[in-house]
This record gives structure tokens, C-alpha cells and sequence, in this order.
């Protein structure tokens, strides 16, 4: 149980860390500030793996957190009226994104790497 936890305040940390980096993206280098957001984004969907199937390895959780980030970003070359009608709201921005890039596939890999990194410092 304490571990669902500390999983559930990672999360919430890590988005709220997300959104502050949309509204701040001014601290970053100019290069990197509109991918820091994605990488946080990434990061939130793996603990949120972590949160929800507590008893998956952190290398299954890596992997499902992939998965699921890439495929949220290839989905994002469907340009149908209705699926761009759920973008155009806040969560649905938020969650599907709008538009398909690859810098996005090395930000989300940074961002779940990255989330590995400390997951294994935390409880190890």
C-alpha cells in the first residue's frame, strides 16, 4: 500500500511539474522547451503504470509505458473531425496531443528513461 502511494504522489508531482513547464517553458533552452513538456508527460504515464499494476517489473512497465506513449503519438496522424474534436478540449490536448512529431518519440523516451532511473533510486 505504501508504494500505490508514493506511485500516486509521484504521479500528480510529475503533472503538476508538466503543466508548470508549459506555462515556464521561458527557463529552458530555446531548443528544448517545447519537448520538456512531453518528457514529463512520458514520465507521468509510466508511474502511472507503476501506480495502477504494482506488481509489474519496472522493464514491463518500461515497456507498456512505450507502447502506450508512441502509439498515443502515431494516432496522432489520424486527423479524423472526431477525434479532433475531443483535441480541441483541454484533456483531450492534453492526453492525445495534436500533431504527429518524431522529437516527441525521443522525448517520451527520455522522459520514461528518466522516470526508471529515479523509480529505481526511490525503491532500491
Amino acid at each position: 500500500m505504501k508504494k500505490r502511494i508514493t506511485y500516486f504522489i509521484i504521479t500528480i508531482s510529475v503533472i503538476f511539474m508538466g503543466l508548470l513547464s508549459r506555462k515556464f517553458m521561458f527557463i529552458f533552452p530555446q531548443s528544448i522547451a517545447p519537448f520538456v513538456g512531453d518528457m514529463f508527460w512520458a514520465m507521468m504515464v509510466y508511474y502511472g503504470f507503476r501506480f495502477l499494476f504494482l506488481k509489474l517489473t519496472i522493464l514491463k512497465s518500461f515497456l507498456v509505458a512505450i507502447i502506450f506513449s508512441f502509439s498515443i503519438e502515431v494516432s496522432q496522424l489520424y486527423q479524423a473531425d472526431w477525434i479532433n474534436n475531443i483535441r480541441a478540449t483541454t484533456l483531450g490536448g492534453l492526453v492525445l496531443g495534436y500533431v504527429f512529431l518524431w522529437e516527441n518519440l525521443i522525448s517520451y523516451s527520455i522522459g520514461i528513461v528518466l522516470g526508471v532511473a529515479i523509480d529505481k533510486f526511490v525503491f532500491n
